[in-house]
C-alpha cells in the first residue's frame, strides 16, 4: 500500500501521484484556462504530474514552457465549428494524431485527459476514449466540434456559464491564472505605468485584441491618437506580433505605449482604467474579475459566441459593446474617450464587473479533474 501524499491544501490523499493531461493547444483562450487548472492542480497535490498536448503552430509553444510545465507535440486537425465535407476529407490527419496522442498518454501514464476544445481537444478525446477519464471545460455558451464530441464519452463536462448545451454540465466559470483573481490593481498602479513607460496619473485605456491583436481594433483606435492626446488619455495598446503600429507622438502629453504583446497581463491590468478589447471567453472573465470597466469589440466571424459572452457584463453595467463594423475612429473619439475620462463613471461600472464570474473556478475544476483521476 503506498504511503498518503499530502496534498497542498494539507489534506493527506492515498494513491499514486496523479499524471493530468491538458489539450488547450492554438491560441491564448484554450492554453491560459488549461495552464490555470495546471497551477490550481499542483497546489492541490504538489506530487502531480501535468503534461501539454499542442502542436507545432500554436502559442503553446512559447506559454507552456515559460510556466514550466512539459509540452508534447501531435500532428494538428483542423476544427471547423461545425461538421464539414472538408473534415471528412482528413481522416488520414486524424487517424495519424490519434494514434501518436495515444502513444503520449501511455508513455506519461495518464490517469485523466482534460480538454478545453480546439484543434488538440479532439484527437486527445478519440486517443483516451474507452482508455483514460476524460474531462471537458467548455469556455463558450457555444461550444465548438471538439468539445461537443468529447462531452459524449466524458466523465464530467464542465461549463463556464449556465445553458451550455452539452449533457451533464456542471457550471464551474472558466480557470483564471492567480496572478489575475489575486490581482490588486491600486497597489500595483504606480510600478505597472512604470513598466510600460506610461503616465502616472492620466487616464490610461488598455487595447489588445486578442494574442494575435486585431486590424480593425488597431486602426480604429491608433486614428484617434490625437484626440486622446488632447484630452489627457494615456494608451497602452498590444497590436499583436504579426502588425505593426505607428503612432504619432505628441509631447507633453500622456503617451501612447504600442507593444506587440503584452508578457505580464497582470501589469497591463494594473495600469488601465479601463479595456477596449474582443470578447473571447477568457478575457470577459479575466476583466470581469480585475474590476476594469470595458468597451467589447466582438469578433465578426465564427458563430457569435463572443456577442453572448459580452452579453452578462454590459446587461450588469460592468461593459459597453461596440459592433466591429462600427469601430472607427470617431467611434473611439465620441464613445471611449468620454467613458476612461469620467473617474465617477469608471468607479460604478468596475464595482459592478467585480460582482461578476467564478474566481475559484480553477480549483473548483482541479477537484473535478482529480475526482476523475481518482485520486
Amino acid at each position: 500500500m503506498n504511503n498518503p501524499v499530502r496534498g497542498g491544501a494539507g489534506a493527506e490523499v492515498d494513491g499514486k501521484a496523479p499524471v493530468v493531461v491538458v489539450a488547450g493547444g492554438g491560441t491564448a483562450g484554450h492554453i491560459e484556462p488549461a495552464l490555470a487548472l495546471a497551477d490550481a492542480v499542483m497546489r492541490l497535490r504538489p506530487d502531480a504530474k501535468v503534461v501539454a498536448l499542442g502542436t507545432q503552430r500554436g502559442l503553446e509553444n512559447k506559454l507552456v514552457p515559460a510556466r514550466g510545465y512539459p509540452l508534447e507535440l501531435i500532428p494538428p486537425v483542423p476544427m471547423p465549428r461545425k461538421p464539414t465535407p472538408e473534415l471528412l476529407k482528413m481522416p488520414l490527419k486524424v487517424r495519424d494524431s490519434v494514434k501518436r496522442t495515444r502513444e503520449i498518454l501511455e508513455r506519461v501514464g495518464a490517469d485523466v485527459v482534460v480538454g478545453f476544445g480546439g484543434y488538440v481537444a479532439l484527437p486527445a478525446y478519440l486517443a483516451a476514449r474507452g482508455r483514460t477519464p476524460i474531462v471537458v471545460h467548455e469556455a463558450n455558451e457555444k461550444p465548438g466540434l471538439a468539445n461537443k464530441v468529447g462531452a459524449r464519452f466524458a466523465a464530467r463536462v464542465a461549463v463556464a456559464v449556465p445553458g451550455t448545451p452539452l449533457a451533464k454540465a456542471e457550471v464551474v466559470g472558466i480557470p483564471l491564472r492567480r496572478s489575475i483573481t489575486a490581482l490588486d490593481r491600486a497597489a500595483l498602479r504606480a510600478e505597472a505605468r512604470e513598466h510600460f513607460g506610461l503616465d502616472p496619473d492620466a487616464p490610461t485605456l488598455l487595447v489588445f485584441g486578442g494574442s494575435q491583436g486585431a486590424v480593425s481594433i488597431n486602426g480604429a483606435v491608433s486614428g484617434a491618437a490625437k484626440e486622446f492626446a488632447d484630452a489627457g488619455v494615456g494608451v497602452l495598446h498590444a497590436h499583436g506580433p504579426k502588425n505593426t503600429l505607428a503612432v504619432q507622438e505628441f509631447p507633453g502629453k500622456p503617451p501612447y505605449v504600442p507593444v506587440p504583446y503584452l508578457e505580464r497581463m497582470d501589469l497591463a491590468y494594473a495600469a488601465a482604467d479601463a479595456v477596449l478589447c474582443r470578447s473571447g471567453a477568457m478575457t470577459v472573465a479575466e476583466v470581469s474579475a480585475v474590476g476594469l470597466p470595458a468597451v467589447f469589440v466582438p469578433l465578426p466571424y465564427g458563430n457569435g459566441e463572443q456577442a453572448v459572452n459580452a452579453r452578462p457584463a454590459v446587461d450588469a453595467g460592468a461593459g459597453l459593446m461596440v459592433a466591429d463594423a462600427d469601430l472607427t475612429a470617431a467611434k473611439v473619439a465620441e464613445l471611449v474617450i468620454p467613458l476612461v475620462s469620467d473617474a465617477d463613471r469608471i468607479a460604478k461600472m468596475s464595482a459592478a464587473a467585480v460582482g461578476l464570474g467564478h474566481r475559484e473556478a480553477d480549483e473548483t475544476l482541479a477537484k473535478i479533474v482529480l475526482e476523475a483521476a481518482g485520486a
